[in-house]
């Protein structure tokens, strides 16, 4: 068969077909990937050229980043990090109307940055968080709105698995891509702050106050997360100074977090063989879905599709702002029935050139696709997030959910349009670093 880009565009949609069917998503790409190549170039070439892809990821210095922030995440995990870090927000928060809910998404954003999983965060912070809320008369779109949302910071705020396995996938530095999430990920919280402020400020009675803690009670809150912050501080801060690889700073934060369990007296052998059993789970699974996003990519490529899409999308003539948009409906569109992880693989290899041809970097693409992925973990009718809660919340119908997070989901769209119009807000940190 010839590889032209019509043989792209039907192992695209067998692709597409294949993840509806529930198939997983690393054995759909490397099965089309593989597939399209013995048709394109032979069985033989094809199978060669997968056994390279295999040994180039498994030889892959960056990929030590990610089981190693996983064995944090799951430290921290075993030593109640959610709960600290929820409770030392709501202390500061909790007697302000809304005050839970802002609580919420703060401690969503702090631990989104020991966590960097959307689902994980969602559940953690929903399961503390949302009894507190229904105990104090909130009402329960609110409540499981903010924290539908909330958890989505997991995915943007570093270190950020789905940062990670861009980086590997377009050869992009993932302590660059690190740092060039903090700025949206910050912005990301405050509008989802300005949510809450507004909801509450049209309907008080969503939010009543709570009782206002001491300043003993808010000192003793921060006690007992100092030891988090000063080892995420040291993670983060270490990257985008350039102190650390992303690497090194993963191994000191699995350590630092191995130390904090130890002292905590949450440390024993079945904790410990929990995390690393869940960990080399986790990150079996992702190294799968990489290789074969890779060889998936390596097709495409061979076909001339992603060629003939700039070419298309340039023959319209449609200018910069015009071309992203369009990207942005696409995002969305499949987002509505793909999972956050299959938009983000699926769409790389064809998306990035025209990304990169309409005048942004690869750097840009990488935190605009997460923000994408993001919106499709609380977005109708997938939104596995919203489900997630539903677990946590079982008598709040889903419904109630949808309707709950409604108001957050129009804020990730601003938030899209603000990345598009203001790049700076991705680009200016990493480029101060770099000076």
């Amino acid at each position: 068969m010839m590889a032209t880009p019509a043989t792209g565009i039907i192992g695209v949609l067998v692709l597409l077909v294949m993840l509806l069917l529930g198939v997983r998503i690393g054995v759909a790409l490397g099965l089309v990937g593989i597939g399209g190549l013995a048709l394109v170039i032979g069985t033989e070439p094809a199978l060669i050229k997968a056994g390279v892809v295999v040994i180039e990821v498994l030889t892959k210095y960056e990929l030590g980043t990610l089981p190693l922030f996983l064995l944090m995440a799951q430290l921290f995990f075993a030593a109640d990090a959610s709960r600290d870090l929820f409770d030392a927000a709501a202390k500061f928060l909790g007697h302000r109307r809304g005050g839970l809910a802002y609580a919420a998404v703060a401690g969503c954003a702090g631990f989104g940055t020991i966590n960097g999983s959307s689902l994980a965060t969602a559940a953690t912070v929903g399961s503390v968080a949302l009894p507190e809320m229904r105990k104090r008369g909130y009402s329960d779109a609110l409540a499981t709105g903010s924290v539908a949302a909330g958890g989505t910071l997991g995915q943007m705020i570093p270190p950020s698995g789905a940062l990670i396995v861009f980086g590997i996938i377009a050869e992009q530095s993932i302590g660059t891509l690190f740092t060039a999430a903090i700025i949206p990920g910050i912005t990301q919280t405050l509008l989802y702050m300005a949510v809450i402020w507004l909801v509450i400020r049209f309907r008080p009675d969503l939010g009543p106050t709570s009782e206002r803690a001491s300043w003993g009670e808010r000192l003793r809150s921060i006690a007992r997360i100092w030891d988090m912050i000063i080892l995420i501080t040291l993670v983060i801060g270490g990257i985008t100074i350039g102190w650390v690889s992303p690497s090194e700073a993963a191994a000191i934060g699995a350590t630092g977090a191995l130390i904090i369990a130890t002292i905590r007296r949450r440390l024993n052998l079945a904790m410990l063989r929990d995390a690393f059993e869940t960990t080399l789970q986790t990150s079996g699974l992702i190294l799968l879905v990489i290789i074969g996003a890779l060889i998936f990519s390596v097709f495409v490529s061979v076909t001339g599709l992603t060629d003939a899409l700039g070419d298309a999308v340039r023959s319209m003539h449609l200018g910069s702002f015009a071309t992203l948009v369009l990207i942005t409906l696409f995002l969305l569109l499949l987002g509505s029935v793909l999972d956050g992880l299959a938009l983000m693989l699926l769409t790389t290899p064809i998306l990035l050139p025209i990304v990169v041809d309409a005048g942004m970097t690869p750097i840009w693409f990488g935190i605009f696709i997460t923000r994408a992925m993001e919106i499709g973990f609380v977005h109708p009718p997938l939104g596995m997030n919203l489900y997630v809660i539903q677990g946590v919340a079982k008598d709040v119908s889903i419904n109630k959910i949808f309707k709950g997070v409604l108001p957050f989901l129009a804020s990730d769209f601003v938030h899209l349009l603000i990345l598009i119009l203001l790049p700076a807000t991705v680009l200016w940190l990493p480029d101060l670093v770099s000076q």
